[in-house]
């Protein structure tokens, strides 16, 4: 391989050129990201990084079955490629029979981009929102609040090559912008977010005055007990709380009796209603404003997905259509043993069915209630029923008569996304949304928010 042959694309085919075993995955990813950083209504540092990681697939057909080794290495330069596929080889011939083993996928046409160069960001993308943020700065510090956050940007462009000829390739922006207002004393919080491709959809100013105005809700404050209140739950709660919901909506598990979508005495409860309400949540590589990666890319096997099924198209799902669930989560090999249609899973998630309304204007509808802003540190409690349990953040509020009367304090919370849905009473309109908790893995959503008439608040928590 010569020094100079650097391009993804190029690796990719010396990597296949190079592999003796008989089936090889390559796929490279090629990373940049751009950010930037700020606290007490001043920026403290941005970056720009750059990075690759190859990861090979190899497979190796054997009297029992197929085998596969899978490694991934990041900064591979050209001596380290051979050792690289070397090693995927010696750990497929280690390895026992791979039991999702299935034919590497075939038929699907090259990409017409897969030799150009890979996308990158650079500190361009914040042209206009960081002198924007700079006018928050000082509209902040003449109303004595002090901003907190940071804005990232990452384009990956990720090349999949196959022995069987597939020549994919997929570039992803991801943009994520959180922004904190809290009162120079600290007693005081509230938090917003963003998901964007490309910041040119975000306003500091808009945020900042949304959080002015929490902030002055938190003026008067109000202690509240342990206890199951009406709650309205913002696009950004309903996201986290449904997009664990996802993760844990695998056709396998559910089918081997283990999961919330397990059906008592066997089998999974594709077909049974889980609202009244007409919701639809779905997944779609091409919603507009959401795009995700046409194809599987998958970097190791595990649940339901195989590195098998690298390469594989991916089309628009409907996990539940109009209250009723519809798919689970499969690979092709857990498929073949539920019985259920391929439903591999795709990056981005949204819930539509709900009404026109605002999440002021639900409020304007409340009689007495709370007013989430986000939840935190969420996790499992019991996968029979995907009881969930975390914490408020960041400012819950008290409704009474239509207006938000002042701040009540955090809470920890025990609820079942699964059963949330079946309680809710009413939805409001679908809206891009940052899920807070999992920003880190999954950033492409639009939720509505939702009225539950007894979110199940257990205990108070002292977090701010």
């Amino acid at each position: 391989m010569s020094p100079r042959t650097n391009k993804p694309h190029e690796i990719v085919e010396r990597a296949l050129e190079l592999s003796r075993a008989d089936g090889c995955v390559v796929i490279a990813d090629e990373q940049s990201t751009a950010n930037l950083r700020w606290a007490g209504n001043a920026l403290t540092t941005n970056g720009v990084t750059r990075g690759r990681t190859l990861t090979v697939v190899a497979t190796v057909d054997g009297k029992e079955g197929t085998a596969s080794g899978v490694v991934s290495r990041s900064a591979v330069t050209p001596d380290e490629l051979e050792p690289l596929v070397r090693a995927a080889e010696a750990a497929a011939r280690g390895a026992g029979p791979a039991e999702d083993a299935q034919p590497l996928v075939t038929g699907v046409p090259a990409a017409p981009d897969f030799t150009d160069v890979p996308a990158e960001t650079t500190s361009a993308v914040f042209a206009d929102f960081a002198p924007a943020l700079g006018e928050a700065f000082a509209r902040a510090r003449a109303g004595g609040r002090e901003l907190y956050g940071f804005a990232n940007h990452e384009l990956v462009s990720s090349y999949v090559g196959t022995s069987t000829g597939l020549r994919l390739r997929h570039d992803q922006p991801n943009g994520t912008l959180e922004l904190n207002a809290k009162s120079p004393d600290r007693t005081r919080s509230a938090w917003a977010g963003r998901s964007t491709r490309d910041f040119k959809d975000v306003d500091p100013a808009a945020l900042d005055a949304e959080l002015a105005v929490r902030l002055g809700w938190a003026e008067r404050k109000v202690a509240l007990p342990a206890g199951r209140y009406e709650t309205l739950l913002p696009p950004t709660a309903v996201a986290d709380l449904l997009i664990y919901q996802m993760w844990s909506a695998s056709g396998r598990d559910a089918a081997e009796g283990r999961t919330v979508f397990s059906r008592p005495g066997g089998g999974t409860r594709v077909g049974d209603r889980l609202t009244e309400l007409p919701l639809t949540l779905r997944s779609d590589p091409n919603e507009p404003g959401l795009e995700a990666a046409p194809f599987v890319l998958a970097h190791s096997s595990g649940g339901d997905t195989s590195v098998f099924d690298n390469g594989l198209p991916l089309k628009a799902t409907e996990w539940v259509r109009e209250g009723e669930l519809r798919h689970l989560m499969t690979s092709r090999h857990s498929a073949g043993l539920t019985g259920l249609p391929v439903a591999p899973g795709i990056d981005n998630l949204i819930l539509d069915g709900g009404g026109e309304q605002s999440l002021e204007e639900m409020v304007a509808a409340t009689e007495r209630g709370l007013l989430l802003t986000c939840l935190w540190y969420i996790r499992e409690v019991d996968p029979a029923t995907l009881l969930l349990t975390g914490l408020t953040r960041d400012g819950v509020y008290l409704v009474e008569n239509g207006e938000v009367t002042g701040e009540v304090n955090n809470f920890r919370f025990n609820e079942s996304p699964v059963d949330l849905l079946g309680r809710a009473t009413e939805a409001g309109r679908t809206e891009k949304t940052l899920p807070r908790e999992w920003s880190d893995w999954f950033t492409r959503a639009a939720m509505p928010a939702l009225r539950v008439p007894d979110f199940n608040m257990s205990s108070v928590s002292q977090g701010v």
